[in-house]
């Protein structure tokens, strides 16, 4: 099917151009969407009419998401979920899951711009794009613990799997100090005899 792009289509073209596309991506998505029309003559028509009116609009809303990314970009948000000892996560982290976390920090986000590039399903910092307009896309931090405490750790650079050897490590050496404490007593119950 032919159409005529009303903005930017990410690999697929610019506002104006006709391309063409299969007959479900236009029909489901790019017609309902308000992002393309059928490519007749009396769309192209009404498109050369409208085309300052749109570019208009979209110099607007670009500049409007630009001030918006200045503001959202490097942000880090905490997302706190139940997680087992070796940090995978039971379930996964969500894009309506990065929204909330953008939104209880004021920026109002809606889902449907939050781009996960594979499934965050770990403890962990990890990078996450949030494209505010078709051509003006950020990158934020979502970092994801089991505690406030635990993300706070994980801000300073430190990892699950770090700190779990340290607490294992530490663990062990009281253990050791114990033993040693308690065999120097025998000894010492040894020589009293």
């Amino acid at each position: 099917m032919q159409v005529i792009l009303l903005q930017r289509v990410a690999k697929l073209g610019q506002m104006g151009d006709v391309v063409s596309v299969k007959d479900g991506y236009a029909r489901n998505f790019l017609l309902p969407q308000g992002k393309a029309l059928r490519a007749n003559d009396m769309n192209i028509k009404s498109f050369e009419a409208r085309k300052a009116q749109l570019e208009t609009e979209n110099l607007e809303t670009r500049k409007e998401a630009e001030a918006v990314g200045e503001k959202l970009d490097g942000q880090q948000f905490i997302v706190i979920r139940s997680a087992s000892d070796a940090g995978a996560l039971y379930g996964s982290v969500t894009t309506r899951d990065v929204a909330d976390a953008a939104t209880a920090n004021g920026f109002t986000i809606d889902r449907s711009l939050v781009v996960l590039d594979r499934p965050i399903k770990d403890l962990g910092l990890h990078p996450v794009t949030v494209v505010l307009h078709p051509e003006v896309s950020v990158k934020v931090s979502i970092n994801v613990a089991r505690s406030q405490e635990e993300a706070e750790l994980q801000a300073s650079g430190k990892s699950i799997q770090e700190l779990a050897a340290e607490e294992e490590a530490a663990a062990e050496f009281e253990i050791s100090e114990l033993f040693d404490d308690l065999g120097g007593a025998q000894d010492d119950e040894d020589d009293n005899r």
